[in-house]
C-alpha cells in the first residue's frame, strides 16, 4: 500500500499541474484528496492487499487500471450531479489516466524489485505443508519451482506420510503430525500453511485450520478434484452444506469460435506486417542451408487430426536423415524418469543463423500460415508429433484431453517455462488449465508474457 499511496499522489500533483498549464480549471481539493483515497479503498475491498501468492504483474495492471478507472467514474457521476462547472470531465480523465499511470509505474517496479529478490531466496514466506502424499509432494515442488509467489516450503505435517519426500534434490522433511502444528508454527517462524490431502478425519483438519487462523497465519487449500476447479466458480449453500458449481470452457462454444476467427484476422495482419523478416529469415535460411527453406513435420492438432506444421530450418542435413534429436526424451516421458537437459548433438548441428532464429522464435513465423489455413491457433497447446501422440496418450495422464482444442503458436505452459525437454506431465497440466479457464483476456496475457520471454532471451544472449 505504502507504493500505491506514493504513486498516486504524484500521480495527482502531476495531473493538477498539468492540468493548469493546458487552460483546465483548478480541481477542487476535495476531488483531489477523494479521488486516492477511493482508490485504495476500492483495492483493498478487492482484496488487492492481502496476503496472497503474488500473479504476474499483468494481473495488477489489469486490476489497477479497471479500479482508478471506477474511482474516477464514481467521482464524474458525484460532480455531474453537484457542480454546474464544465471542466469536471477533464479534471477526472486527467485524474485518472494519470493516477493509472503512476500507480503501474511504481506496481512494475515494485514487482521488479520483489520477483528479483525472491529468486535470490529473498523475502520469502516459511510455509508449511500438511498432507505429505502425492498432492503435497506435488505442492512443494511447484513452490520450489516458483519463488517468485513468495512461498517457502519448509516441510510437512502428516502422522501417515507416504514416503519420505525429496523435491529437486532439498529434502522436506515430515515436521510432525496434526497436534505438532503449534510448536512447529514457532520453531519454524511459518507465515503460510497449505491444506493438501491426508488421511486425518475432516473433523481433525477442521481444527487445525481454525487454530491456524486463531495464530494469525494464512491458509490456503488444494481442493478434491483440482484437475476440474477452474477460475469461474459459483457457490450455493443447501443450509451450512456448500455447494460449487464449476464452469469451465466450453471448446465447441461462442467464446471459441470467436478466437479462431479472431486467430485469422490476426495471423493475416502478421503476415503482412513481418513480411519483411519472413523474407529475410527465408533469404537467410537458402544462403546457409540451401533447400528446403521449410522444415515441414507431421503434428497432431484438433480433435486427433494430423497437419504439416511449418518452420524455417536451423540444422544441417535434411531432417529424414536424422533421428529424432529428442527420443530420449520421449523414453523418458514414458518411462515416467525426470527430465534433463537437451542433448547437445541437436545444438551443434544448428548453423549460427539456425542459433540465433530459434532464440527468437524466428523459426517459428511460417506457423502463422498454420493459422491462416485453420490449423492452429495463435494461442494453444503446442502440438506434437503424430508418432509421439500415439504413445503419450495411453502413457501420459489426460494428455488427449489437450487435443480438445486448436494448437496453437505459443501457450500458457511455454511461458511458464515449460519449452524444449521439459516435463510432459507438467505440460499436460498447464495445457488443460488453459483450455479450462480460457478467456480471450488470458489470450492477451499469454501473448504478453510471450514477448517479455523472447526480450529476456535476447537480452540474457548479449550480457
Amino acid at each position: 500500500m505504502p507504493v500505491d499511496i506514493a504513486t498516486l499522489s504524484i500521480g495527482v500533483v502531476l495531473a493538477e499541474i498539468g492540468g493548469s498549464r493546458a487552460g483546465v480549471p483548478s480541481t477542487p481539493l476535495v476531488v483531489l484528496l477523494g479521488f486516492p483515497a477511493l482508490t485504495l479503498a476500492l483495492l483493498a475491498v478487492r482484496g488487492f492487499y492481502r496476503r496472497r501468492p503474488r500473479g504476474t504483474i499483468f494481473d495488477d495492471l489489469r486490476v489497477v487500471t479497471t479500479t482508478t478507472a471506477l474511482a474516477a467514474m464514481v467521482i464524474l457521476c458525484m460532480r455531474a450531479f453537484s457542480t454546474p462547472d464544465a471542466g469536471f470531465a477533464q479534471q477526472g480523465a486527467r485524474l485518472w489516466v494519470f493516477g493509472a499511470a503512476f500507480v503501474a509505474a511504481g506496481r512494475l517496479t515494485y514487482h521488479w524489485n520483489e520477483r528479483s529478490a525472491r529468486q535470490a531466496g529473498e523475502s520469502l514466506r516459511p510455509t508449511l505443508i500438511v498432507g505429505a502424499g502425492r498432492v503435497g509432494r506435488l505442492t512443494a515442488q511447484r513452490l520450489l519451482e516458483m519463488p517468485q509467489l513468495g512461498l517457502k516450503p519448509i516441510g510437512f505435517l502428516d502422522k501417515d506420510p507416504l514416503s519420505p519426500v525429496s523435491e529437486n534434490g532439498v529434502v522436506l522433511p515430515v515436521l510432525g503430525a496434526s497436534w505438532d502444528l503449534e510448536s512447529v508454527v514457532r520453531e519454524h517462524e511459518v507465515e503460510q500453511v497449505i491444506i493438501s490431502f491426508s488421511t486425518a478425519p475432516n473433523d481433525v483438519m477442521l481444527r487445525l485450520v481454525r487454530r491456524c487462523e486463531e495464530l494469525g497465519l494464512a491458509v490456503s487449500m488444494v481442493p478434491r478434484l483440482y484437475e476440474l476447479t477452474t477460475s469461474r466458480l459459483s457457490v450455493e449453500h443447501l443450509g451450512g452444506l456448500p455447494l460449487v458449481s464449476v464452469h469451465p470452457s466450453d471448446p465447441a462454444g461462442f467464446q471459441f469460435t470467436l478466437k479462431y476467427a479472431l486467430d485469422r484476422l490476426v495471423s493475416a495482419t502478421l503476415i503482412v506486417l513481418v513480411s519483411p523478416l519472413l523474407l529475410a529469415a527465408a533469404v537467410a535460411t537458402y544462403l546457409s542451408l540451401g533447400r528446403p527453406i521449410f522444415f515441414r513435420q507431421r503434428r497432431v492438432g484438433l480433435d486427433g487430426v494430423e497437419f504439416d506444421m511449418l518452420k524455417f530450418r536451423t540444422m544441417r542435413g535434411l531432417p529424414e536423415e536424422r533421428g529424432e534429436a529428442d527420443a530420449d526424451w520421449a523414453t523418458r516421458q514414458l518411462n515416467g524418469s525426470a527430465a534433463t537437459e537437451a542433448a547437445t548433438s541437436s545444438s551443434e548441428l544448428r548453423t549460427p543463423i539456425g542459433q540465433l532464429m530459434r532464440r527468437l522464435s524466428i523459426d517459428e513465423l511460417p506457423q502463422l500460415f498454420n493459422v491462416l489455413m485453420g490449423q492452429m491457433s495463435i494461442v494453444g497447446p503446442r502440438p506434437e508429433r503424430a508418432h509421439y501422440v500415439r504413445r503419450f496418450e495411453t502413457n501420459i495422464y489426460r494428455y488427449s484431453e489437450r487435443h480438445r482444442v486448436k494448437a496453437g503458436i505459443t501457450g500458457w505452459a511455454q511461458v511458464n517455462g515449460l519449452r524444449g525437454q521439459t516435463s510432459l506431465k507438467d505440460r499436460v497440466e498447464w495445457d488443460n488449465y488453459y483450455i479450462e479457464n480460457f478467456s480471450l483476456r488470458l489470450d492477451v496475457k499469454i501473448v504478453l508474457l510471450t514477448f517479455a520471454a523472447v526480450f529476456s532471451w535476447f537480452t540474457t544472449a548479449n550480457e
